[in-house]
């Protein structure tokens, strides 16, 4: 049983009820409206729920504000483990007025406000109550890894994305979150992979962030690409917090990319958060920056000739800043280079490092033009 939102057209009010599925799991789920719970204006508040992600969701250039569900009205959306495909139930909550009085309410997945003559024509014959954003498909990843951070080991967390040169043809592609793992000193990772997104573990005695109830802390793609291309472009930086809820702002897509001063919050729709300056705000930045050497770099006096490898297969990145690193020593920023050796069922790395100068075709590679090859190459 899980609750939903439907309009009464006698009263005008949106009421809220329960609901349930009828053959869940099929992707021919069915939703059932089976009592009313209440008047959504007669709902007792609920404490926010950000202790628990069962799934995070995204979207391209965008945002939502229950980037972690765990509710089943949520998971009747979900055919798999993984995907790029889930149309998400809305969650409609009272948001104010607008300025001719009327009332007016917010979709916490999509972040629309809703409550307009328009919406209301719009409504299904069930008064059901949905946003103009309601068909929006949305990536979604079951059970994600959760980071633990522990004194004995080092985790850098970074941005995947695409080689920005390569022997071969560069598939775009959308990035992912690459951990590093390994005990401290140790030179063997424990961990060295990508994942679509992942979960970090949070102490609230750290005090990053205004409300006590977020215990986690989801990167998404979206989110990680556009913190790692504020670092890099030199953007300012922040994280703005909503007076009226509590929840950290998150910008992306073009609010990522030109810092501004008055905020829009993806949690409750209060179109009134500033900022003391303009910024790009994101909760990654408050735990970027509660590590030690997260802004600390060192260019390596490591130098390769790409030209000594000739008729090998080889990739090149620009070395992005960790969103997260939690090792006692700065680190490495210079130009990553993988090079082969065999074929591609049966190839293997003969070199995999960071270098302070690349060679290629006998003139030194631009670790700037390397960048902006790889957000090129990256789908967004």
């Amino acid at each position: 049983m899980f609750f939903s939102r439907r309009l009464n057209s006698e009263t005008g009010r949106v009421e809220v009820w329960e609901c349930e599925w009828s053959n869940p799991g099929t992707g021919m789920a069915k939703k059932h409206f089976v009592r009313k719970h209440s008047d959504e204006e007669d709902l007792a508040p609920q404490a926010e729920t950000h202790s628990v992600a069962s799934a995070v969701c995204w979207a391209p250039g965008t945002t939502i504000g229950n980037i972690a569900v765990s509710s089943e009205e949520v998971f009747g959306s979900f055919d798999g483990k993984a995907g790029g495909n889930a149309i998400l139930p809305c969650h409609i909550v009272p948001c104010g007025k607008f300025r001719n009085g009327a009332k007016r309410w917010y979709c916490k997945t999509h972040q629309m406000h809703w409550g307009t003559i328009a919406d209301i024509a719009a409504l299904p014959p069930s008064g059901e109550v949905t946003c103009s954003n309601h068909l929006t498909e949305m990536n979604y990843l079951v059970d994600p890894m959760v980071v633990e951070f522990n004194e004995y080991e080092e985790i850098g967390i970074w941005c995947s994305l695409p080689p920005a040169m390569s022997s071969r043809p560069i598939v775009p592609r959308a990035p992912k979150i690459h951990i590093h793992k390994r005990f401290s000193g140790a030179e063997k990772k424990l961990l060295d992979r990508d994942f679509d997104a992942i979960v970090c573990s949070y102490n609230q005695d750290l005090g990053l962030f205004a409300s006590n109830a977020i215990t986690q802390i989801q990167v998404t793609p979206p989110a990680a690409f556009e913190f790692v291309s504020s670092l890099e472009e030199a953007r300012e930086m922040s994280c703005v917090t909503c007076k009226r809820c509590g929840y950290p702002h998150l910008d992306l897509g073009s609010f990522a990319r030109t810092p501004h001063a008055k905020h829009f919050c993806g949690n409750c729709g209060n179109d009134s958060v500033w900022s003391e300056g303009k910024i790009v705000s994101t909760p990654l930045k408050p735990l970027h920056d509660q590590f030690n050497n997260s802004n600390t770099y060192v260019i390596p006096e490591r130098s390769i000739n790409l030209d000594d490898y000739e008729g090998r297969d080889f990739e090149v990145w620009s070395s992005t800043p960790a969103v997260v690193w939690t090792a006692n020593r700065p680190q490495e920023k210079g130009i990553h280079v993988h090079v082969y050796e065999g074929t591609i069922e049966g190839r293997r790395r003969v070199v995999d490092n960071t270098f302070g100068e690349v060679i290629h075709n006998g003139v030194p590679l631009d670790r700037k033009l390397l960048w902006q090859n790889m957000a090129n190459n990256t789908l967004y």
